[in-house]
Order: C-alpha cells, then structure tokens, then sequence
C-alpha cells in the first residue's frame, strides 16, 4: 500500500509506503531518514536489500516528494467543484409525542464532516443527549440526528435550549430554538388516520349493503316476470267458442 497527502494549506506532503506479508506488516519506507523499517525478523533480510540500492532509495524519493504530490494537486484541481463545494441542510425539530425526546435532524449537507450539539445558555450538553452518526443519503449528501430529553425540562426553560449545527468549511452556525410552535410531531397524522379508520369501514358497509339491495331487486323482478298466472286468475278467463276471443273477468 503505497500514497501520498497533502495539506492545501500548510503545502506540507506526507508519504507512505508499506508492505505486508500475511496479514501482517512487513516493511514500511521511511523517507524521513531513508531507510525502511522491518517490524518482524523476517523482514530484515528484505530492509538491508533494500536500503543498499541507492537507486532505488533515489527513485522512491523523487516519486513520494514529486510526481505523487504534483499528480494529487492535479485530481484537486479537476474535482474542486464537488471535492471542496459546501451545502448547508435543512434542520427541523421533530417529536413522535409529547412525552418523546425531541430531535434534531439536519439532512442534505456535504461534505460529512458536520457537528451538531445540543445547548443550555449557550453550553454544550451532554447529559441527557444523544447522538446519532453521519448517514448518507441518496443524492450524495447527508444527515445526522441528535435528541434532548425534556423529562427534566421545564416551560419556562425551553428558551434557554437551543440545537447547533456546525458544517466544516463553513463560519456561521445554524442554530435552531427549541420552541414548540416549529416542532414537527406525528399527532396531526395519528388524529386523521384515527378518522379514517372509522370512516373507511362505514363507507364500506354502506357500500356493501346497497349492492345487496340493487342485486335483490333485480333477481326480484326477474323471477316476477317468469311467474305463471294465478289459479284464479284463470278461472275467470273464458273461452267464447267460435270465435276464438278470451275474455278475463
């Protein structure tokens, strides 16, 4: 394994060069004093070869101070739009119910470096608090949540408590009151789904029976329709013979 860092700020570049042998660490360069450093007995055959070939040792050197750092800075400059771009998130408060501990959730910034605390007159808590890790999302960005306990949390508190999102890279913090009236919570939903799931039933009742109805009328009529007439609906039917008239009294 084998590379090179660099500080786009202080300039500074940092080497490395390792082998390893199964599983283990076996010879690591270092450009320092240009020597390699054997960890295991083993290796020490490997470090004496290694550290006699000076032009070897010379090329190792022109490669880790030179082409790796000048390479790096290239890739730098070719992905600083999406390497080095910022993008704040959006932060709510949420809460699942009033007894729940109330969340903080930013989502949708970049990069992934990103803190984010909970504050009582304008120091960090710890007690009471916890925090959840760095996830991503879908478009590339992330997300990071943290809750507060408001077991202990009176009222007329609540204005001294505030959540602090800080984004690396970024000056300004974003700092969201704890405040009831923004707070998200499932209590709107939970109140209609309640009624819906009363409604929905009736509905299909309703439903059901007037297709009841509607099928019980029509096999109704249908079998009124086929009916034979009546016994005495015949008897005052007459025949005049001769001249082929029926006559229904």
């Amino acid at each position: 394994m084998y590379g090179c860092e660099w500080d786009d700020e202080t300039g500074k570049v940092k080497s490395y060069d390792q082998f390893g042998y199964d599983g283990e660490d076996f010879v690591a360069l270092d450009l320092e004093t240009e020597t390699w450093i054997a960890p295991t007995p083993q290796a020490v055959i490997t470090k004496h070869k290694w550290e006699n070939d000076r032009g070897l040792m010379a090329q190792e050197k022109d490669y880790f101070t030179q082409i790796c750092p000048e390479w790096l800075k290239k890739y730098v400059n070719y992905g600083r739009s999406s390497l080095m771009k910022t993008v704040l998130p959006s932060v709510s408060l949420l809460q699942k119910a009033p007894s729940s501990p109330v969340t903080c959730h930013a989502t949708g910034f970049y990069p992934n470096r990103a803190e984010m605390v909970w504050r009582k007159d304008g120091v960090e808590l710890h007690e009471g608090v916890e925090k959840g890790e760095i996830v991503p999302n879908n478009d590339e960005n992330f997300q990071l949540s943290v809750d507060l306990d408001l077991s202990s949390v009176t009222p007329e508190d609540w204005q001294k408590y505030d959540c602090v999102f800080q984004l690396s890279g970024v000056n300004e913090d974003i700092v969201t009151k704890l405040d009831k009236a923004v707070i998200k919570t499932n209590k709107g939903k939970s109140d209609e789904g309640n009624s819906l799931t009363t409604i929905i039933p009736i509905i299909v009742a309703t439903l059901v029976l007037a297709v009841i109805a509607v099928i019980g009328f029509i096999v109704y009529k249908k079998r009124t329709e086929k009916r034979p007439p009546s016994r005495s609906f015949l008897r005052k039917c007459q025949i005049r013979a001769g001249c082929g008239l029926t006559v229904c009294l």
